[in-house]
Order: structure tokens, then C-alpha cells, then sequence
């Protein structure tokens, strides 16, 4: 009997299974949260680009961005992989030459895990 427990209590045939099912979760977890954060990361870089560009467009170019419409509109040409509504962008004059503003709701591909929307905000202005 004692031969058996002692085999049973030196045997290291499944130690590696364990330590890798126990190290797994915190792993993916950290995996997924870096990817998350990276693509919120790139949604403000993309939006803040899309805002500098439209407001460049209405002061610069009025046969394209002649109006508050078409320069929304040329914001979300601008904001490539986002799939923008137009409402998110506001168009205004203000003493520092045209300003285009932007609230977005952004929220986690993983909605388990980061059950959480963020707002990112950009804004804009260019000279006229």
C-alpha cells in the first residue's frame, strides 16, 4: 500500500497541464485586455485625425466643405474603420477659425470583460 502512495505522490506526469491551466486565464485576460485598450487607443488617435482634417477642409477647401453637413460628412470619410454616424461631429465657427468637435461612444469588443463605454472626445480648430 505505501508503494502505491508514494508513486501516486512523486508522479509529475500532468504538472505541466496544471500550471498552464492555471496560469491561462490571467494570461488571456491580460492578452485580451491589451488588445481592448490598444483599440481604444486607436479609435481617439483615428477620430482626433478625422476632427484635425475636417476642420483643415472647412476653412481651406469651400467647393468640398462648404457646408456643416459636408464637412460631417467628410469627417467620417476621414475616420476610416470607425463606421461614424455624422451626428457624432459638430461644425462651428468660433473666433479661432472653424471648429469641428467630436463625441464618440466607445465601447470593448469583449462586453464580458469590460462591460464599460467610454466617450472619446476631439476637437479641432483651423484659421480661416
Amino acid at each position: 500500500m505505501n508503494a502505491k502512495r508514494s508513486s501516486i505522490l512523486t508522479d509529475r506526469s500532468g504538472a505541466t497541464a496544471v500550471e498552464f491551466a492555471l496560469i491561462a486565464v490571467p494570461l488571456l485576460l491580460l492578452l485580451f485586455g491589451i488588445v481592448e485598450f490598444g483599440r481604444l487607443i486607436w479609435a481617439q488617435s483615428t477620430l482626433h485625425v478625422a476632427v484635425e482634417d475636417a476642420a483643415r477642409c472647412a476653412s481651406v477647401n469651400s467647393n468640398l466643405c462648404g457646408t456643416a453637413s459636408a464637412v460631417q460628412s467628410y469627417a467620417v470619410a476621414q475616420a476610416t474603420g470607425l463606421n461614424l454616424d455624422p451626428s457624432v461631429f459638430t461644425v462651428s465657427a468660433q473666433p479661432c477659425g472653424n471648429q469641428v468637435s467630436a463625441n464618440y461612444p466607445f465601447s470593448f469588443a469583449v462586453n464580458q470583460l469590460f462591460p464599460y463605454t467610454i466617450t472619446l472626445t476631439a476637437q479641432a480648430c483651423f484659421p480661416s
